[in-house]
Formats: C-alpha cells, structure tokens, sequence
C-alpha cells in the first residue's frame, strides 16, 4: 500500500478530490491512504504562527521551517520520501508520477505566502517538485493533481492493469501523445469514425493509434520528440 501524508496550511483546498471518484476507491480497498494535516498543528506558540517577515526585507511572508520540520520529524520513517511541491523544483511529468508510485510512503510538504524557509528545501525535502512554469497561491492544490496522478498508478487502483500503461506520456507511446479515441456511434452530425478501427484488424489497428499518436505530438507537442524527428 502507498502511504501519502499531506502538510497544508489549507487542508481543505486538497481534502475533497481524496475522497471522491478513483482516490477513494483505492483507500477502500486499502491500496493507498492519504492524510492531509494541518501545519499550525505543529506551531509551538499560542497564536500557532507558521509564517514571518523576510529577513533582509522583502513583500509579504516566509513559511516557518520550526513547524515544517516537526511536522516531517513526527511523520517520517524509514524508506519516507519528502518532497516540497514548489515552482522552482524540476517539472512533474509521468516518469516522476511512476517513480514515487513505487515507494511505501510520501510526504508532500505545501508552500504559501511568499514561500517556505531555505533550509526545508536545502535540508529536509529529498526532492522539489513543481507542476509548470506558473504560480499557485496555495501549493495544495498542486499536491492533488500530484497525488491523484500518482495514486492511479498504484497496481490494482484502475480497473484494467494496462490503463496506466496506455496513458499519454507512458512508456508504451515513447512518452509522446496518445492517439485519438472513439466510441458509439460510428456516424454523428455527420463525421465518420475512421474505417480503420471498424476493421477487426487488431495489427493495422495498432500501427494506425501509434503513427496518429506521433502526429498528434508533432502538431501539439513537438518539444517531446526527439531532435531527428520534429
């Protein structure tokens, strides 16, 4: 089972996409837990203070590392990967969703204000992760798009074991665009579902989905292929 503890200032901005659809189907049937935990939990003071004034001046506030580091401290064990979901970290992309779906235990730590203290990330995450080049106001949000991605590639989360192994940017497309998909009916307004996947010929079928796969990332993703190929 994958083990995943979330740290938030805002646990609520993250709570209800952990328990809806396919992330609460994988912790019923004990495949994954997600814990969301509020940071002021772990604030010393009576205020229950998580975040101050930049030293050296500066807009706005600085998460504190003090509650930051307890928080990991309680939480962590053996084997635990510690990841700060931040716009500076290296981009999310599926290859890192099928790295931390292989480990026993995450704990994703979430930024707000104007950050988090230095020295969570230069002395306590094991990794920094971000989601694109762009800020959120709350790094909640970019731990459930994370986790969600992550979950799903827990074996037996999805209903089908090759689902994941389907998926766009999957090993089993070279990490290019999945081709199109179509369904009932064959005919609508008009436009005609291609011939090709109304053939029964399972072979032609396939090399037909893998050269539309390519197109597609050619026309929309053309950073993805390699340099002799754009």
């Amino acid at each position: 089972m994958l083990e995943i503890d979330v740290l938030t200032l805002f646990p609520a901005l993250c709570e209800g996409s952990f328990t809806a659809s396919m992330m609460k189907r994988a912790q019923e049937a004990g495949l994954a837990a997600v814990r969301v935990h509020n940071l002021r939990d772990w604030a010393r003071d009576k205020h229950r203070t998580t975040d101050d004034v930049p030293y050296g001046g500066g807009q706005g506030m600085v998460m504190k590392p003090e509650p930051i580091f307890e928080a990991v401290d309680s939480l962590r064990r053996e084997g635990t990967r510690v990841v700060l979901l931040s716009p500076q970290g290296r981009v999310f992309r599926q290859a890192v969703a099928e790295e931390m779906a292989a480990c026993g235990h995450l704990i994703f730590i979430c930024g707000h204000y104007e950050g988090i203290d230095a020295r969570v990330g230069d002395f306590l995450a094991d990794d920094e992760i971000s989601i694109g080049d762009y800020v959120l106001t709350n790094g909640a949000i970019a731990a459930a798009v994370v986790v969600d991605a992550v979950v799903r590639l827990v074996p037996g989360v999805l209903g089908h074991p090759q689902s994941a192994a389907q998926d766009t940017f999957s090993a089993t497309h070279d990490g290019l665009l999945e081709g199109p998909q179509y369904t009932r009916p064959a005919i609508y307004r008009s436009h005609e579902v291609p011939p090709i996947l109304l053939s029964g010929n399972h072979a032609e079928i396939l090399r037909w989905r893998q050269e539309q796969g390519r197109d597609r990332t050619r026309q929309r993703r053309p950073d993805l292929l390699p340099e002799v190929s754009r």
